[in-house]
């Protein structure tokens, strides 16, 4: 073989590596944009789906706080719900469901990320006990229950082994984030104004959701209850859902344009959506609470969002 062909041959070998190293490094498929759609970015990712773009009113009305004030709350647990304001928000995926354990357990077997200190069994007191965790957290799971025991930070850290795996990292962000608190209630509501996503009757909730008077002190499989119209189940009950934002006792200046709210200090965590620990009135698609980013209970878990092109 003369030296031009050497050469030739030694190209060919080249491009062809190169190729094969290009395969695997590929970004994945730009996700459907059609609300509705469900799609799966790699087997360990979530299953999401398109929500619409679109506006509505995010907060509640003084009729409403006086529904709940006289059905277990007061008040004063309601005043953060105004003042209600119009928000408008471009089209982005949602979990169809709350992680689970299993897709929890494939972030912590590839990274080793370790439990933490402990984790509160009584949500009113959050006294952390050593031994309990995501993996032992005081009742029986299955691998399709939502994983608890999961801190903001914790969530936030598998945002970024996700992100990671999907290879989408450009200017070290990628499309898998937590949800903005505005984007969470428009996906609750799912095109409703009523106090609940299935209506304006507590007593139909045993239908719906996982509270309180239903879920025999536990959590449950995901899915377990229907869809609301955007196709997302256990968006309320079951377990509270950490957001973004950073958490403000009133509405008074937040962003309208479905982004999250941030300040420049630390500052307590918005979560939503209430948990199989709480009566109905918590069940609203307009309940807010805040804790601490490294609030650890046997309530709480998370729900992805994602960022599309």
């Amino acid at each position: 073989m003369n030296g031009k062909a050497i050469l030739l041959t030694l190209l060919i070998l080249v491009l062809t590596a190169c190729g094969q190293i290009a395969a695997t490094t590929t970004a994945v498929a730009p996700p459907p944009r059609v609300p509705g759609t469900a799609f799966r970015d790699c087997p360990d990712c979530p299953e999401m789906v398109v929500i619409p773009a679109g506006t509505y009113t995010m907060g509640s009305s003084a009729a409403e706080k006086s529904w709940a004030a006289s059905h277990g709350g007061n008040l004063a647990s309601v005043a953060d719900e105004s003042p209600q304001h119009v928000v408008s928000l471009r089209s982005f995926a949602l979990g169809k469901y709350d992680v689970t354990r299993t897709e929890y357990a494939a972030f912590v077997r590839e990274t080793g990320y370790r439990a933490g200190d402990g984790c509160g069994r009584d949500s009113f007191k959050w006294n952390k006990q050593a031994g309990v965790d995501w993996r032992n957290p005081g009742f029986t799971q299955t691998e399709r229950d939502p994983v608890v025991c999961i801190s903001w930070q914790d969530a936030r850290a598998y945002v970024s082994w996700l992100n990671g795996k999907v290879r989408r990292m450009a200017s070290g962000d990628g499309p898998y984030r937590l949800p903005s608190e505005a984007e969470w209630e428009y996906a609750a509501r799912a095109g409703t104004t009523t106090r609940f996503w299935w209506g304006d009757d507590d007593t139909d909730a045993d239908q719906h959701a996982w509270y309180k008077g239903n879920s025999g002190g536990q959590t449950h499989p995901v899915g377990s209850k229907p869809a609301n119209a955007f196709g997302l189940h256990d968006m309320v009950g079951n377990v509270w859902q950490w957001t973004e934002d950073c958490y403000a006792d009133s509405y008074t200046g937040a962003p309208t344009d479905g982004t999250a709210s941030e300040v420049a200090n630390a500052c307590l965590r918005v979560d939503r959506g209430s948990s199989w620990l709480y009566p109905t009135w918590l069940l609203r698609s307009a309940v807010r609470e805040r804790n601490p980013a490294d609030y650890r209970d046997m309530i709480m878990g998370f729900r992805l969002a994602r960022t599309l092109p």
